[in-house]
């Protein structure tokens, strides 16, 4: 392993992840600044639920696509949302196994589930990227950092793939490419629309209070 190598796995990744870890401290911060709106209108409902029961069926919502109309109605897409995501984690991983666990990557096992991920993660982002610039509803919604950020994220699952085996032999090549574009991704994230998974918890945990409070959430499926 070259010293630019050693330094991009190691150094260069320890000082992103410091640097995200310290934007994502401070924006949380803020946040926990500004209690939940304060509620104005009485209590309603059956008296069946409650704030917190609505914050966790709010927050769990995301892994019940039988609960989304969107996702009941497409449940192809809601397939690719799921495989995407989970490709952004095997590539998030593989970014700490390479340099801190490289002996689990003698399984074969696990290194064709990362590939599995990445793999399918990348095409998907190839379709979205199409889908993005070909749909214009999509193209009317879309801003610049949309854009680069599917492209950028698409070309990380690709070169994940590859890293996977963590084989040099061939060169360093693609094993720089990946640890250098993780590291642009730990910097860049907390300033993009990426970084909607930060809020995600505070948002849903604020509408699940306020419609467990008025009855709302959990939602109850009845016959039509």
């Amino acid at each position: 392993m070259s010293n630019l190598l050693h330094f991009s796995s190691h150094t260069l990744q320890e000082i992103a992840l410091v640097f995200m870890a310290t934007v994502y401290f401070m924006r949380v911060r803020w946040f926990l600044k500004w209690p939940l709106a304060k509620e104005r209108q009485p209590a309603t409902g059956m008296g069946d639920t409650n704030p917190k029961k609505g914050a966790r069926y709010s927050v769990g919502k995301i892994a019940m696509p039988w609960a989304m109309e969107s996702s009941r109605n497409k449940p192809l897409m809601y397939a690719q949302f799921v495989i995407f995501h989970l490709g952004v984690v095997a590539a998030i991983g593989l970014s700490f196994i390479i340099p801190y666990g490289p002996g689990l990557l003698k399984s074969a096992g696990l290194v064709s589930l990362i590939q599995l991920l990445t793999g399918a993660a990348c095409i998907i982002g190839v379709f979205r990227i199409i889908r993005r610039i070909t749909n214009p509803y999509m193209r009317a919604i879309s801003s610049p950092d949309d854009h680069f950020s599917l492209v950028l994220l698409t070309g990380w699952f690709a070169f994940a793939f590859m890293a996977a085996p963590n084989n040099i032999s061939s060169g360093e090549g693609v094993m720089l490419a990946y640890f250098m574009l993780t590291a642009f991704f730990l910097v860049y994230v907390p300033f993009s629309k990426i970084s909607h998974y930060l809020y995600y918890p505070f948002t849903r945990t604020y509408l699940g209070r306020h419609f467990g409070r008025r009855g709302v959430y959990p939602l109850k499926r009845t016959p039509a």
